[in-house]
């Protein structure tokens, strides 16, 4: 068989269609849907993606605040400015952009956004809520991949998921929107014993190592699912997922492509919770 290619550009553009109807009802109300995004550092990948994400805003009408720091800025100059986009009304969603260099403490600094302007939804009072079923904001790329898989027709009742990778970013939340969703599922890692064996059972594959093709393609059971989160580029400079692609397209029944699968997705689910945090609370 050859799979059914999920195309995560078509329903991106669903979702941001939707997007941008709640943005022009916000805008009835005098609310302008307003992300500030900070970036340290010179990352190519992230000034890239951060790019990709000033474009999509501006398609919807969520108006973007830039603010770029150089890789030397401390981490209570870093502090500083998100208090202040905190306490910024025009500000609903606040997103610091990853990696960031290493003399900062990451964790330290995603905990100091608000949680209701948390639109990445890696605060941990926002991942409690997922774990509770109740989620506030859920991080954009397990939530793009969900939105992703119910747009397919895929019925996730009852299969037999398994995730490679178990990062705050997308595999740990990746579960429990899984779970929540009534999957049974398996989390694995760099410690797993029998890696093939356990993807060579599941229903549904969802690829996070950030590893180059590293999920074989004759790992995967005719007929499963395969959502392929990674992005990698090859020493040609091509752009790859963490699955063999090639291989993988001819067992399983659905994957996603990389470019062009997930990745369209992060960015329109990030601007529907964005959305979201503009909506005043009743």
């Amino acid at each position: 068989m050859t799979a059914r290619i999920l195309d995560g550009k078509a329903i991106a553009q669903v979702v941001r269609q939707e997007v941008r109807g709640r943005v022009s009802e916000l805008a009835a109300r005098g609310i302008t849907p307003g992300l500030a995004v900070v970036l340290v550092g010179d990352d190519p990948a992230s000034h890239v993606y951060v790019k990709g994400k000033h474009k999509a805003a501006a398609e919807v009408g969520v108006t973007t605040f830039d603010h770029k720091l150089p890789a030397e800025t401390s981490q209570a100059d870093l502090l500083d400015l998100v208090g202040r986009l905190a306490r910024d009304a025009s500000v609903h969603g606040i997103l610091v952009q990853l990696p960031l260099p290493k003399h900062i403490d990451a964790t330290l600094v995603l905990d100091s956004i608000p949680p209701e302007k948390d639109v990445d939804g890696f605060h941990p009072e926002n991942i409690g809520l997922l774990a509770q079923g109740r989620p506030r904001f859920v991080a954009a790329t397990p939530k793009g991949c969900m939105r992703l898989l119910a747009e397919s027709g895929i019925d996730l009742a009852g299969a037999d998921a398994v995730i490679v990778g178990r990062s705050n970013i997308v595999g740990k939340p990746m579960a429990l929107l899984l779970t929540n969703a009534n999957a049974t599922t398996t989390v694995c890692h760099s410690k797993t014993r029998d890696l093939a064996g356990t993807v060579a059972r599941a229903d549904v594959v969802v690829a996070a190592m950030g590893r180059a093709r590293f999920i074989r393609g004759e790992w995967i059971r005719e007929g499963a699912v395969v959502i392929d989160v990674g992005i990698n580029r090859t020493d040609e400079g091509k752009l790859v997922g963490d699955v063999d692609y090639p291989v993988a397209l001819e067992r399983a029944a659905a994957i996603t492509p990389v470019p062009g699968g997930v990745g369209p997705m992060t960015i329109a689910c990030l601007l529907e919770n964005v959305a979201a945090a503009a909506t005043p609370r009743r």
